[in-house]
């Protein structure tokens, strides 16, 4: 497997710079607090639909996201139209179950198939091989909108693709133990040749980014669960195929040099920290995590600051005294609101983290 790691200088540099940057942010995304942080409620449920909406739709699916969100809001149903609804519920319960749970589930082939299973679920078509490795020679296609496919390369035939998992699977968690390698080359790694054997029937484009996404989780990039790194592969969704084939054309020779592929990868998940760092601002900025009642309430302290609770009371009597003071209250814990002097002598003005960016 390394031989496929045997870069030159130049591209070795690139990666060292690159996989910096990404480290750095994890460090910054840490000193959040993230499991406190009332932004990233917000943050994880856009994430959410996106990689849901992008990883089905680079698969051929043609639902937007709004629909997906439509869709998702109405989870309960027990039936679905449509394939393209089938899989964003199979996506939907996969990448939910890695993020509540992803220190729970190892790298290990029965976890592998039984997220599988699930990501195949409600897919009529698929039932006869949910959970378990490919019986017939497959391709990696590229399906667009269109209705247009595209055979991209040839994967392991399926008589081989037992050992080859169970290598890939030793050589992952013996490198993360080891730390001889930096987790995010092992990763790299892993979700190429895991797209190269493609060791299932279907749904293997689908599930090797949710295993991007486990991986990274376990490595302890909690950003991945507020961004969303299928939208980032879904807007360069040729730049993906094309760093797949560079490398796998050549599958299985001396010549099977990955450096394109793990050039690719870093650069979609610094696309992804961008965006993710933009959002934030933004969100953090304009406070819409907040219902209409509290952004009324911002808004009238912003006008007539510096104000006591009396001032908040009898200038928004549409609302009643309590409601208001709870609502003070929780604006003030999170920084929203500035709770100045004391006793009789309190009034609020405006906090600072409406001015704060990461």
């Amino acid at each position: 497997m390394e031989s496929k790691l045997a870069f030159d200088f130049k591209t070795n540099q690139q990666i060292i710079k690159k996989i910096a940057f990404i480290d750095l942010f994890k460090g910054k995304w840490s000193s959040l607090e993230v499991s406190e942080s009332i932004y990233l409620k917000e943050l994880k449920q856009i994430a959410t639909i996106e990689s849901i909406g992008s990883s089905t739709r680079i698969e051929g699916s043609t639902l937007t996201d709004e629909e997906v969100k439509h869709l998702i809001d109405k989870v309960k149903i027990t039936s679905f139209k449509t394939r393209d609804e089938q899989e964003v519920f199979g996506y939907y319960e996969v990448l939910n179950l890695i993020l509540d749970t992803f220190d729970e589930i190892e790298i290990k082939e029965n976890y592998i198939h039984h997220l599988h299973k699930s990501l195949l679920q409600v897919s009529t078509k698929d039932k006869n091989h949910r959970g378990h490795y490919k019986q017939i020679s497959n391709k990696v296609v590229a399906k667009y909108p269109d209705g247009g496919q595209k055979i991209i390369f040839n994967t392991t035939e399926p008589f081989l693709v037992k050992s080859e998992m169970e290598n890939l699977v030793s050589w992952t968690n013996k490198n993360f133990q080891d730390e001889e390698l930096h987790p995010m080359m092992v990763i790299a790694t892993f979700v190429y040749e895991f797209l190269s054997i493609h060791p299932y029937q279907d749904g293997n484009g689908r599930l090797s980014r949710l295993l991007t996404t486990l991986l990274l989780l376990k490595q302890d990039y909690d950003f991945m669960q507020y961004s969303s790194m299928e939208i980032e592969i879904e807007k360069k969704k040729k730049e993906y195929y094309k760093a797949l084939m560079s490398a796998q054309k050549n599958r299985g020779t001396k010549k099977e040099i990955i450096n394109e592929w793990v050039l690719f990868f870093l650069d979609t998940l610094i696309s992804t920290i961008n965006k993710l760092e933009n959002r934030y601002s933004k969100i953090k900025n304009k406070g819409s995590y907040l219902n209409d009642r509290q952004k009324t309430l911002v808004q009238f302290i912003e006008n007539n600051e510096p104000v006591k609770i009396s001032d908040i009371v009898g200038g928004l009597t549409m609302y009643t005294p309590y409601t208001l003071k709870k609502d003070m209250k929780y604006l003030t814990t999170e920084g929203v609101v500035k709770k100045m002097g004391v006793g009789r002598a309190t009034f609020y003005v405006l906090g600072d983290v409406q001015s704060v960016s990461m």
